[in-house]
């Protein structure tokens, strides 16, 4: 995660401040200092380091925190608060034009991902259930028009080309004349970027822009490009005019502090992160969220959001009753090792879980090759076995080991994982815990040796 480091040194920090029950001027200051030097190693705008340690001192220093009673969760809050602000406040959507096609232009500069972000936001909005058309005006960069393609054809959406001859903004033109003539209601452009911001480039942008009066022009920025991420969001807007950001790369293992900035410089909202390679890897940003993940809260609703994708009500609502009346079984539990597969990896899935140590998690090791051989081994069951894994006996267990190609201790492995998790399940069977249950049903399994939990 790109703010791995911030949220670092921010959880620490809060899990200091929660535990204070009297609070001094002196103390808010120290406080301050520490937040702002985490700001500024992460690599946050100082201009932005400055506003944003004001607005908390302003905030902290009041009788209503000093003589409050939890006065270290209070300045906590306030963090938190202040954190949302910085990125927008509330979310903010992609609009559609009144009239169809809407066209929306990507603009960045070279790397940063607008090729592969044109195809994962032409997902997005027909999930939405849009027709999205995809325009390749970069004609100048080898192989981009080739690679747009390819990501077309992989989302099975159309994608309009004329080749590297000719001008991009004609290619914009009939791009949208195409889209209006197939009947398609959305049109993404994507188009070139240079190593660096220059005269020809903001000259061709502001062509095309003049061309096709986009409904929005979005402005692609890798996160992992520190203070430069800044600068360049600021020159794109003034001569530009950008209506909104797209975050990429913010699985990278980067300071990303500055991804932070962009919102505060340009005065434009964060519409969307990217966070990994595949085309699916996007999501709307919310700024309360990214919060709570910055400061360690956790991000309980995204983890609901990608388990409700990745399961059906009606089969979440069947296992959940299973585990609360313990008639779980194997085969249940793998059906949800294959459901859980679906929503990304586990380091992910936990870091969203408040509480959860994110430096801790770095060095666990979760092999990817231990779900393979869970499932050789269930697979290596039989039904009998599968349904009631109590009379898996120690001839049992050898013969299984054999079957799978796996060793005792692994199907001695799995069968404890398989009790613990019906245990902790358990818990969660009550009132508050039922919708969870249903859907995280199954998350024991996929742990590998250096499970955290």
């Amino acid at each position: 995660m790109a703010f791995e480091g911030l949220s670092e040194k921010l959880s620490a920090l809060v899990k200091k401040m929660k535990g204070q029950t009297r609070i001094s001027d002196k103390d808010v200051k120290e406080m301050m200092r520490e937040i702002k030097l985490a700001l500024l190693e992460a690599d946050v705008s100082f201009k932005v380091v400055k506003d944003f340690i004001a607005s908390i001192s302003e905030r902290a220093v009041g009788a209503d925190v000093l003589e409050s009673l939890t006065p270290g969760q209070q300045i906590v809050k306030i963090v938190h608060e202040e954190l949302i602000s910085l990125m927008g406040t509330v979310p903010s959507r992609i609009t559609y034009s009144s009239s169809s096609p809407s066209v929306y232009m990507l603009c960045g500069l070279q790397g940063a991902g607008k090729t592969t972000t044109a195809g994962k936001l032409a997902a997005v909005l027909r999930k939405d259930g849009k027709r999205p058309l995809l325009a390749a005006c970069d004609i100048y960069r080898p192989a981009a028009v080739k690679q747009l393609q390819v990501v077309g054809g992989q989302l099975n959406i159309p994608v309009f080309e004329m080749g590297t001859g000719t001008d991009p903004v004609t290619i914009a033109q009939k791009a949208v004349a195409h889209a209006k003539s197939m009947l398609l209601d959305v049109v993404i452009i994507d188009t070139a970027g240079r190593l660096h911001i220059d005269e020809a480039l903001m000259d061709e942008l502001k062509k095309i822009r003049a061309a096709v009066k986009p409904q929005e022009i979005l402005l692609v920025v890798d996160a992992m490009t520190g203070q430069d991420a800044v600068n360049v969001a600021g020159s794109f807007n003034e001569q530009l005019g950008i209506d909104g950001i797209i975050l990429t790369k913010l699985d990278g293992d980067s300071r990303g502090g500055a991804a932070l900035s962009t919102k505060a410089i340009t005065g434009k909202p964060i519409k969307y992160a990217c966070i990994g390679e595949k085309l699916s890897d996007i999501e709307p940003f919310y700024p309360d969220r990214m919060a709570s993940r910055i400061l360690g809260m956790g991000d309980v609703l995204s983890l609901i959001e990608k388990a409700q994708t990745a399961f059906d009500d009606k089969s979440a609502a069947e296992i959940e009753r299973k585990m609360r009346t313990q008639t779980f079984t194997l085969d249940d539990f793998l059906e949800q090792m294959q459901q859980i597969k679906k929503m990304g990896p586990l380091q992910d899935l936990l870091g969203m879980l408040p509480g959860v140590d994110a430096k801790a998690l770095k060095g666990m090791q979760f092999d990817e090759k231990q779900y393979g051989r869970t499932m050789a081994v269930i697979q290596s069951m039989t039904r009998k076995e599968r349904s009631r894994p109590d009379i898996i006996n120690a001839s049992r267990r050898i013969r299984i080991a054999k079957g799978s190609g796996t060793s005792v201790q692994e199907v001695n492995r799995l069968l404890k994982q398989f009790e613990d998790m019906k245990k902790m399940m358990k818990q969660f069977s009550g009132p508050n815990g039922k919708k969870m249950l249903g859907r995280m049903g199954g998350l024991g399994g996929m742990g590998g040796k250096n499970r955290p939990f």
